[in-house]
């Protein structure tokens, strides 16, 4: 038997405060470390190049290019979760991800800059920087392997609160038995039948009832029932069980055809429910809803879905 996992593996990937605080604690790390080291990698250059800068210099540069690093995170990790890269679309989404490369550069260096001016300003001095395009270039070879290096920790961060999370994948449904062939006599052309008879047709295809949970080095099953609701995430579709979050590669759209349409119904550009799973419908202000869910979740109900939901959940 494998031992349990410690209580906080069980529950980082599904206390979004708890994610947001180590990942915000990450980077934060992460920039301060790079910008010390650099500002004393850059101090050892201009003693070795004879140049003479005052002490506050190197570190007033490298804090203002973190900083706008900083700023700039939020908006790779949209850009990721928008072109994903794995085998599948490397091809497709990876040019898209030089284009990025080259305004992340272009906004870093122009943010840094601007930095600079107020910071030399508020210390009585003049930042004099060198012509764009000649720093431009130079800031772009670091920039592509900064944006490289970020773009592959969220690739492994994903991987890793997949595994942690639990990912889910319908059951194999059996293979139809093969159709037994009866022994027929033969008959003379004669007296072969006129018309042969209509060919069956073939049985509906079954829904899911279960779905095999892979977590760490665990596997359990989940029933379909037990789904109280889905949300879209990116190429995934997470499974709200009983408190915790699976998921499941897939669209919303297709997953939803997969389901039995008078049980699961979409309430949201991004979510699905369980009817049986809904507590109260309480309309909002705006013509939305949001539904609390007898698990003491809540899920929002745009205007759109609004009108024929209530009717099926009565």
């Amino acid at each position: 038997m494998t031992a349990p996992a410690p209580a906080w593996i069980d529950r980082y990937p599904h206390d979004r405060a708890l994610r947001r605080r180590a990942e915000v604690s990450f980077w934060a790390v992460v920039l301060l470390v790079q910008a010390t080291f650099n500002t004393v990698v850059t101090r050892i250059e201009l003693r070795s190049a004879g140049r003479t800068v005052a002490a506050w210099e190197p570190l007033l540069w490298e804090l203002t290019s973190a900083l706008v690093v900083a700023a700039l995170i939020p908006a790779v990790v949209a850009f990721e979760r928008r072109f994903v890269l794995r085998w599948g679309t490397l091809r497709r989404h990876l040019p898209w991800h030089v284009l990025a490369s080259v305004a992340y550069c272009t906004v870093h260096l122009a943010g840094m800059w601007a930095l600079r001016h107020a910071g030399y300003a508020a210390l009585g001095e003049r930042y004099q920087p060198p012509s764009w395009w000649a720093q431009w270039g130079y800031e772009y070879l670091k920039d592509v392997r900064s944006y490289a290096l970020t773009v592959c920790a969220l690739v492994s961060y994903r991987f890793l609160l997949l595994r942690l999370q639990g990912e889910a994948r319908v059951l194999d449904a059996p293979e139809p038995p093969a159709p037994q062939v009866q022994d027929v006599p033969e008959t003379p052309a004669a007296q072969a039948p006129a018309s042969t008879p209509e060919t069956p047709h073939a049985p509906p295809a079954q829904r899911p009832e279960r779905f095999l949970v892979r977590k760490l080095r665990r596997e359990f099953l989940i029933a379909a029932g037990d789904i109280a609701w889905l949300q879209a995430q990116a190429n995934y579709v997470g499974l709200h069980v009983n408190g915790h979050d699976y998921l499941l590669r897939s669209t919303l759209t297709d997953f939803l055809t997969q389901l039995d349409p008078s049980r699961f119904v979409r309430v949201h550009r991004s979510y699905a429910v369980n009817l049986d799973a809904i507590a109260v419908i309480e309309p909002l202000d705006s013509g939305d809803a949001r539904l609390m869910m007898k698990d003491g979740s809540s899920v929002p109900c745009s205007r759109r879905y609004r009108d024929g939901l209530a009717p099926r959940a009565g």
